[in-house]
């Protein structure tokens, strides 16, 4: 057993690296006890971990899903022993963060800032942007991101939260208009379109059938602000189609009023990205930790209480 242990932390550099040559100068040993360790690991899961060529290895789909248990069994231990160490659980140094603006100053900004105050030691910097940041090349320990991720081998990434969408529109303006009760019926009525990326974000609805179509908002008024659409329509402007976190307190005061409900299935993932590197450190990793544990009920608060 002890040594089924100790061949973990070997094909964690092994991963790491881009050879064996490389992973064995890392770990001081020759290529030949690193490879001989990947081989019987290979031996004792009856799996194949990476695609091996003459210049250079890759792991599997299978030594991927092993790498990422291991790497984070591996953070377990090193927090464990920072823990015993220090005697308690504190960070310090600067963490600096880029989040996306409206749920940042929403849902983010105050999640990490009761953070700073736990940890008195730790230095806490927030970008508000919404264009995807190099963390590498602008020194950022951590990002979230919302919807799909690309392919990166150079980042971890994990789920926080659901990012849902509701229609809604203003009493007066149902009051004037009529409430709208099928996609159909959204053609006919005054939209607020958003602006992503200079181009329109069409409305995505679901048929009875539960399949899910795009159309493009019926709309004269069009924004690349969030919060101005949301102002919009608190006014009468029409219907919009937003982020519920950015419409809650207006949904719960009455101010704005939900449609279509059964019609509007989008949910977008919510991600924290990070650089891949041997070792988590101690201030990104409870940020994370306070983000997966929390945002979920900073998003959905209100509706908890509905």
């Amino acid at each position: 057993m002890k040594g089924e242990m100790n061949s973990i932390p070997i094909f964690v550099v092994v991963a790491e690296s881009s050879s064996f040559s490389q992973a064995a100068e890392k770990l001081h040993v020759t290529r030949s006890a690193v490879a001989k360790t990947i081989s019987r690991l290979e031996k004792r899961l009856g799996v194949t971990l990476f695609n091996r060529t003459t210049r250079s290895q890759s792991l599997t789909d299978e030594g991927s899903l092993y790498y990422e248990s291991c790497r984070r069994a591996l953070n377990e231990i090193k927090m464990a022993e920072d823990i015993l160490e220090g005697g308690k659980l504190q960070a310090n140094g600067k963490l600096r963060v880029s989040v996306p603006v409206l749920l940042g100053h929403l849902c983010i900004s105050p999640l990490l800032s009761a953070l700073a105050k736990e940890h008195p030691q730790l230095e806490l910097e927030i970008s508000f942007s919404d264009r995807q940041v190099d963390l590498s090349e602008e020194g950022f320990d951590l990002a979230v991101r919302i919807g799909s991720l690309p392919d990166s081998s150079s980042l971890i990434a994990r789920k926080l939260a659901s990012h849902t969408m509701v229609f809604c529109a203003s009493p007066d303006y149902f009051q004037q208009a009529g409430e709208p009760v099928s996609a159909e019926e959204l053609k006919q009525h005054t939209g607020i379109a958003y602006i992503h990326s200079g181009h329109i974000l069409k409305w995505q609805v679901k048929n009875e059938s539960g399949e899910i179509s795009e159309i493009n908002p019926p709309a004269r008024l069009m924004m690349d602000d969030m919060q101005a659409i949301k102002d919009i329509a608190v006014t009468g402007g029409g219907i919009a189609w937003l982020p519920y976190w950015l419409v809650r307190e207006q949904l719960a005061n009455g101010s704005l009023k939900e449609i279509l409900k059964d019609q509007s299935p989008t949910s977008w993932p919510v991600y924290a990205v990070w650089l891949r590197k041997p070792n988590l450190s101690l201030k990104v990793r409870i940020a994370i930790d306070k983000l997966v544990s929390s945002l979920p009920g900073m998003m959905d608060v209100i509706e908890a209480q509905i």
